[in-house]
């Protein structure tokens, strides 16, 4: 075998490992961004918990074949570059989308999310979701909700037998 395939076939675990471990996977059209530009959002990446690679697509194609992904191969034309979400699912979408908003130069290509493609307006509406701690909060609001509600049942029914016993004891106080 000979030493380019075999690290072909290297490459390709890689990007393998990779989509397994990645909660999502953004994938971005890169044209058009100066240097200093990528280094930031590589930055801004970094800081969100986010893989930013700049892989061939042939390679890309391959793994997703081994991984059993079907759809991804119409949107791997041009320059592709992936963006894994190690930690958290909506980074990635959520990283790139406000990139592209103060760029204005580039394009998301579509994503991946629990080995599912997404089209463009998937990934909007991923990156459109609250953060993880905001949508906790709510979680928690809810479930706390019924039982602020019946603690102010419980209270509101000791209030009312606490004001018939002082009525009671007026009552009495006054014949």
């Amino acid at each position: 075998m000979s030493k380019n395939l075999e690290l072909k076939k290297q490459v390709v675990e890689e990007i393998k490992e990779r989509f397994q471990k990645s909660n999502s996977a953004v994938f971005y059209d890169y044209r058009g961004l100066t240097v200093a530009e990528v280094t930031e959002l590589r930055n801004e990446c970094r800081k969100n918990g986010v893989d930013y690679v700049v892989l061939k697509n042939t390679m890309i194609e391959l793994a997703a074949k081994e991984l059993g992904v079907e759809g991804l191969d119409e949107h791997l034309k041009g320059p592709t570059a992936v963006a894994f979400g190690m930690q958290d699912a909506v980074a990635p979408a959520k990283v790139l989308s406000e990139f592209i908003k103060k760029t204005k130069k580039t394009t998301i290509k579509c994503g991946l999310l629990e080995g599912e493609v997404l089209d463009v307006k998937g990934v909007e509406a991923l990156a459109a979701l609250p953060p993880k701690e905001v949508l906790i909060a709510k979680m928690m609001g809810s479930l706390n909700a019924p039982i602020t509600n019946f603690v102010g049942v419980l209270s509101a029914t000791l209030r009312s037998l606490v004001y018939a016993i002082d009525a009671v004891r007026k009552q009495k106080a006054g014949e």
